[in-house]
């Protein structure tokens, strides 16, 4: 089979294409003919060993999958790696049933995105109705589908925070209330204003570093930020303990495959996403679509912050 594979970790130019083994299925495990890989972030960490998971060499690259298997099943499916390939060995107790009216690119930017920011709001930031909502990335994969469930789930303001104007039109055409430019000279200000010069309820961060440090600052007393990732490859502050008494702070962290340990947990998170986009309150924004030779220009893009919404690979071509 075609896929693509790191023998030496780094940046984009370790995604190299190869010819390889077709993989077996063994126990516990369904054999998925890949029509759509899905693109991630944390692809990118993984190809330079930097993600949560270490990796081990050689690698395939990618972590979600749509496709059928030998027995005709449409299924989408997270996979510990081998996803840019055109077949994959996928965990059964991962992978999920497709409603024959989603399509592609909709059930792989629900499967990891779209379950990550579900459980954002519902189990990390317990978001209430009325409560205000940051979403910094909000034109990429997660930040779009956030900013929607947050305004369905019925948050009082939704602020977006992405680098340009371009991005931050499209948050707001998708319901955010205000939106602002994560690089304002003082984000925290910025934040405030925003949220109609008070502090804020809600901060979903992925970026870390100085991002990080002016969202908590942001908050009112009571609340929360939900830390899902470190785009900028910076961290931020360590936390003082004894800081968040003076506002009742609370900061999680969210890391998609410790959902798997609850029990109906994802599933719970699939049949509502599903059930969202089936009736319209609901759409995965593409991002655009690439060959699977051109996995590394698609890591090159996506590290240059050119890419909105959901990336996905082509391993057909």
């Amino acid at each position: 089979m075609r896929a693509i594979q790191i023998t030496e970790f780094g940046g984009p130019e370790v995604l190299v294409p190869a010819d390889l083994p077709d993989p077996t299925a063994g126990a516990g495990q369904v054999l998925v003919e890949v029509s759509r890989a899905g693109i991630n972030y944390a692809d990118t960490h993984n190809a330079e060993n930097s993600y949560l998971a270490p990796a081990s060499l050689p690698l395939i690259p990618g972590n979600e999958v749509v496709g059928r298997t030998p027995d005709g099943r449409r299924l989408v499916s997270m996979v510990d790696a081998g996803g840019y390939a055109e077949r994959v060995a996928a965990p059964e107790h991962m992978a999920f049933e497709v409603p024959d009216d989603v399509d592609d690119l909709t059930a792989l930017g629900l499967v990891v995105q779209g379950t990550t920011a579900w459980l954002l709001l519902r189990t990390a930031a317990h978001l209430e109705a009325g409560e205000s909502v940051v979403v910094h990335a909000a034109a990429g994969g997660v930040g779009t589908l956030a900013v929607q469930l947050a305004k369905a789930m019925g948050a009082g303001r939704v602020i977006a925070a992405a680098s340009t104007q371009d991005k931050r039109d499209l948050a707001l055409s998708l319901g955010a209330d205000a939106a602002i430019d994560p690089g304002a000279d003082d984000l925290t200000a910025a934040i405030r204003e925003a949220n109609g010069g008070k502090r804020v309820d809600v901060v979903l961060e992925m970026t870390g570093g100085t991002v990080t440090d002016r969202s908590i600052a942001a908050l009112a007393p009571l609340g929360r930020l939900a830390f899902f990732g470190m785009a900028s490859r910076r961290p931020p502050k360590p936390v003082n303990l004894p800081a968040l008494l003076s506002h009742s702070t609370t900061i999680s962290g969210l890391w998609l495959p410790h959902a798997f340990t609850k029990p109906g947990l994802m599933q719970h998170a699939m049949r509502e996403l599903f059930a969202a986009v089936q009736q319209g309150s609901l759409k995965v924004i593409g991002g655009g679509e690439y060959a699977l030779a051109d996995a590394r220009q698609a890591h090159e893009d996506l590290r240059a912050r050119k890419t909105v919404g959901k990336l996905l690979l082509d391993p057909t071509r």
